[in-house]
Order: C-alpha cells, then structure tokens, then sequence
C-alpha cells in the first residue's frame, strides 16, 4: 500500500520534476507527499585545504548560516507553489486526498536519504546526473541504504495523463526483479495495461515468465508479454517500452556490490544513464 511518498529535494533545479511524479502518484492512491529539504551543514560549506584562524572561520560559519537560510527560505516558496499547482493539499489531516508535508534535515542528502526513507513506502529522485557527479550516492542510498522502492524521475520530464496507465514489469526472474514486482503491485492495480518484458532467459531456479502471469492473475491484474531480443537488456528494455507505448518501467536494481553500494550491475547502470521516461526500481 502507498500511503507515504519521501520527496528529498536540494537546489539543483529538479525539484518540479520529481515533486509532479511524487504528486500523480499521490492523488491516485491518496497518499501523503514528504517532502525534505537536505540542507548543508554549514562546516561543509567551509573551504577545503585552507587554514582559517578562528575569527576567519567564525565569520564563514555564519556568512554560510545566512546563505542556507536565504535559499532555505526561497526553496520552501518555490515548494508551497508547485504543492498548489500540483494538486497536494498542505493539510495533513485531510482524508480522501493527497497531502504534502514540507521538512528541513541537516546534512548530505545520501544520509537524509537513508535516515527519512526506511519508513516510507516509495523514494522518488531525479535521474542522476553522471556529468555533474549528482544523485547517484543518493540513489545508491534509497535503494541499498533505505530499501525501499525508488521511482526514478529524467531531467524536465513532467507526467501526463498517461503516467503509470500503461505499466512495464521487466523480468528474468532474478531475485531482485521479484522484489520490484512485489514492491509494485499497488502500482501495477492502478494501470490500465500491465505488459511484461523479457528477454527469453530467466535466472537459475527463478521462475518463467508464464509464472509471473499467473502471479498477476491471481491478484486480478491481466499482464501480456513482450518479448524482446536478449543479447542487450539495457537497450531491449528502452526500446521495447517506446514501440509497445509504456509510460513506466518496472525493474530489479543490480550491483556489483552490495555491502559497499559502490556500483550499479552493468545492466542497471545503462539504463539509468539511457532512460528518457519514469523508472521504478527496487534491490
């Protein structure tokens, strides 16, 4: 059941994007919106190999003070207006309709992520942005550090009517696709067609792809199948979900390492970086 929605935000020019997907979803299942603001400490603003006598260092510690809260201050406008464009009532008592909640938590956004996400049933996020080293630690953290489900959101892309009416579910019947599959089926109920992909092989001991369809089926979602040709995952997947019409993917998140989160399988990192619509993930 989705009924909490964490929406970490930071001045980078994303928040609209992942605020509009964060709010579709919340209207759909009448869920709350959290949004959190990771605010810099102001030690981390501090110049980096250079030594300050403690008037110098005093005198930045509150010139970076009056900065955050500048920003603090022009983010929270910025956030109440999109909550009113979007739909999101800021009354948190109110039933039957989406709501949004608005916080400020000190710190990298990677360990806000961690910390705010554990009790939260969906993270959404940005899709990184490899050029400018931004949201991948981020990412990493909701997905291995909180482990919850992450609905990745592409750069200026704003859902339309047709969000999440049509569903991809890729599979291979690995561990971690079973888990997005679970971690989806509020998701997958509220569409309108839910089609699986697959690139003709499954993992060893993991189930076919007609025990998937019958997974759905007794839970009264009615899933086709399209295949799609197995030698590159990454671009069959993309490809498949433009030429079928999908409007999000649904997929397992890989590493080379879990216990440092330091890499994302080979698979999940291309689609990541070549995805120009909404993915949900889950590890």
């Amino acid at each position: 059941m989705i009924k909490s929605i964490l929406v970490p935000v930071r001045g980078d020019g994303m928040v609209a994007t992942v605020l509009a997907h964060a709010a579709e979803l919340a209207k759909t299942h009448e869920a709350q919106v959290n949004v959190v603001h990771c605010r810099a400490q102001p030690k981390d603003l501090m110049p980096q190999g250079i030594p300050l006598n403690d008037f110098a260092r005093k005198v930045m510690i509150e010139q970076a003070s009056e900065l955050a809260n500048r920003q603090e201050d022009h983010l929270r406008g910025i956030l109440h207006r999109l909550a009113r464009e979007f739909g999101l009532s800021e009354n948190a008592a109110a039933e039957g309709m989406a709501t949004c909640t608005f916080l400020e938590e000190q710190g990298r956004m990677a360990d806000v992520v961690k910390h705010a996400g554990r009790l939260t049933d969906l993270i959404v996020l940005p899709k990184p942005q490899r050029e400018r080293n931004l949201g991948q630690s981020s990412l990493k953290a909701a997905l291995y550090g909180a482990g919850r489900p992450v609905l990745i959101c592409p750069a200026q892309l704003q859902p339309d009517e047709t969000f999440a009416q049509h569903v991809a579910v890729g599979w291979n019947g690995s561990l971690p696709a079973s888990r997005a599959v679970a971690s989806s089926l509020d998701i997958v109920h509220k569409a309108k067609r839910v089609s699986i992909l697959t690139g003709g092989k499954v993992q060893s001991h993991g189930p076919e792809v007609d025990a998937l369809v019958a997974y759905y089926a007794f839970r009264g979602v009615a899933a086709d199948v399209a295949p799609f040709e197995g030698k590159d995952p990454a671009n069959g997947l993309l490809d498949t979900c433009k030429d079928i019409g999908a409007s999000l993917l649904i997929i397992g998140a890989y590493s080379h390492s879990h216990e440092t989160e330091m890499l994302f399988g080979g698979n999940t990192e291309r689609i990541i970086d070549r995805t120009e619509m909404p993915i949900l993930m889950a590890h």
